[in-house]
C-alpha cells in the first residue's frame, strides 16, 4: 500500500546534523518505499542559529523538491542570541507562518510531527482534521523539560513560572490530540506516557554505519597532529557542561602530548571560544559537511561528551551513535540514571562518569592515553554494538511496519 505522508518539523535538509539529518533520512526512506512525501519545514538555520547563506535571499514562502519529495518552507524568525523568550518567538513564528503552507496540502493518510517544536503539533492536528489522516507525534526532544533542566529558564520569576505551567498544560492537550506517539529512548518513552494517554512506540535514532566507517575514513585535517587527540563534535549548546570542559582544558594546559578539538556551532560557541580560545591545547572549527563527518570522527583518539548532571530523560544525544560508529572510545559524563550510561556500559565502548568531577575525568582520560590497547578494544566494542542495535535499515523498516499498523 502506497501512502500519502506529510512530515512537519522545523529541521530538514540541508541541515545535516541532529534532527534535520534524521527527518531527512526518514523522509528519503519512506519515499524510496514508494510513498508520496510532503514536508512542512522552516529555513535551515541549525546549528549556527542563522539562516543559511544560500537561503537568505529566498522569498518568505519557498517551495523546492528533493527527488520526489515536495518541500514547503517558511522563513521563520531566528534569534542570534537564543534566550528563553526569543526561542518562544522563534517557535511561534514558524508555527503561525507554516499554516499558510498547510493550505497547499490537499490530502494525507498520515501526518508525522517531529518535536521540537511542540507547537507544530497544532499544525498536524489541523491537517489531520482537514484530510481525515492519522496523526503521529515523534519526540526528538521534550523542549519544555529540556529548557527547565538545562537552565534556559534559570532565575525564574513569577511570570516565567506561570508561563511554564501554561506551556506544560498546552503540551499535554496537544499530545493527546494525536493517534500515536514515539520517541528515541526508553526513559523518554516513560516520560511521554506520563504526559499523554497515547500508545507510545520506541523509535530510536539510528546510524548509517557504512557512512561512518573507520575502514574507509581518511585523516581529517583538523586532527592531523601526532598528539593524543580528544574531539567534541556537535552542537555547542546549553545542554552540555561547558564549564567542566573549560576547567579540564585549563587544568591540562601545560600538557604537551594532548590536543582538544571542538567542531561545531551553537548558542555557547562564542562564549566558549572567548573563554579558552587562547589556550594552546584547544582548537575550534565550524561544522564540517556530512560527507566529511566520517573522516572527522574516525581521525580522533577519543570522543568526549559532557552532559549536565541534572539532564536525564529529556534528551538522548544522537551524536553518541556517530561517536561509537567511528570505532573510537568515548568519555561521557552526566546523570547516573541517564540512558546514555546504559548504552555505553552495555557496549563496553567507553567510560561513563556519574559525576562531573574533574579529578575523576582526568584520571579516566589519562588511563586511555596510557593504554592504547584498552582504548582500541573499547572503540571496536562500541562500533559492534551500535551496528547491531542502532542500524539504519532495521530501524527504518520497523518504522514503516508500525505505520501500517497505525493505519490498519
Amino acid at each position: 500500500m502506497k501512502l500519502n505522508i506529510t512530515l512537519i518539523g522545523v529541521n530538514f535538509l540541508p541541515e545535516d546534523t541532529a534532527i534535520g539529518l534524521y527527518s531527512t533520512q526518514m523522509a528519503q526512506y519512506l519515499e524510496s518505499r514508494g510513498h508520496q512525501i510532503n514536508i512542512i519545514t522552516g529555513f535551515p538555520y541549525y546549528p549556527q542559529w542563522e539562516i543559511h547563506k544560500d537561503y537568505k535571499s529566498k522569498s518568505k514562502f519557498f517551495e523546492e523538491s528533493l527527488d520526489q519529495i515536495r518541500v514547503l518552507r517558511y522563513k521563520q524568525y531566528v534569534p542570534q542570541n537564543p534566550t528563553f523568550f526569543k526561542r518562544i518567538i522563534h517557535l511561534l513564528d514558524f508555527t503561525i507562518g507554516s499554516f499558510f503552507n498547510l493550505r497547499k496540502i490537499s490530502n494525507a493518510d498520515l501526518v508525522i510531527c517531529v518535536v521540537p517544536f511542540t507547537s507544530s503539533i497544532l499544525l498536524g492536528w489541523w491537517l489531520k482534521r482537514k484530510t481525515k489522516a492519522k496523526l503521529w507525534i515523534h519526540i526528538q526532544d521534550f523542549e519544555f523539560d529540556a529548557a527547565v533542566q538545562a537552565g534556559v529558564s534559570r532565575n525564574k520569576n513569577r511570570i516565567k513560572n506561570l508561563i511554564f505551567k501554561l506551556l506544560f498544560w498546552i503540551e499535554k492537550m496537544l499530545l493527546n490530540s494525536a493517534d500515536i506517539g514515539s520517541t528515541i529512548s526508553f526513559t523518554m518513552v516513560n516520560k511521554f506516557q506520563d504526559k499523554s494517554n497515547l500508545p507510545i512506540v520506541y523509535f530510536p535514532n539510528w546510524i548509517d554505519a557504512d557512512k561512518i566507517n573507520p575502514n574507509k575514513a581518511k585523516e581529517h585535517p583538523f586532527l592531523g597532529s601526532s598528539k593524543f587527540k580528544v574531539l567534541y563534535s556537535g552542537n555547542v549548546g546549553d545542554k552540555q557542561d561547558w564549564e567542566l570542559f573549560v576547567n579540564l582544558v585549563n587544568k591540562l594546559e601545560s600538557c604537551n602530548d594532548i590536543e582538544f578539538v571542538v567542531v561545531g556551532d551553537g548558542a555557547k560557541f562564542q562564549w566558549l571560544t572567548e573563554t579558552i580560545g587562547s589556550n594552546q591545547i584547544v582548537s575550534f572549527h565550524k561544522p564540517v559537511p556530512y560527507e566529511e563527518l566520517s573522516d572527522l570522527l574516525c581521525s580522533t583518539d577519543l570522543h568526549i561528551l559532557f552532559q549536565k548532571t541534572d539532564v536525564v530523560d529529556t534528551v538522548m544525544p544522537s551524536k553518541l551513535l556517530g561517536m561509537m560508529a567511528s570505532g573510537k572510545p568515548s568519555i561521557v559524563t552526566g546523570n547516573p540514571a541517564s540512558e546514555v550510561k546504559q548504552v555505553l556500559n552495555k557496549s563496553k565502548g567507553g567510560i561513563y562518569l556519574d559525576t562531573n568531577n574533574l579529578d575523576e575525568l582526568i584520571e579516566a582520560l589519562t588511563n586511555l592515553m596510557e593504554n592504547q590497547e584498552k582504548a582500541k578494544l573499547m572503540g571496536s566494542e562500541a562500533r559492534i554494538y551500535v551496528e547491531k542495535i542502532f542500524g539504519k535499515d532495521q530501524i527504518l523498516a520497523n518504522l514503516e511496519e508500525q505505520i501500517f499498523k497505525v493505519l490498519d
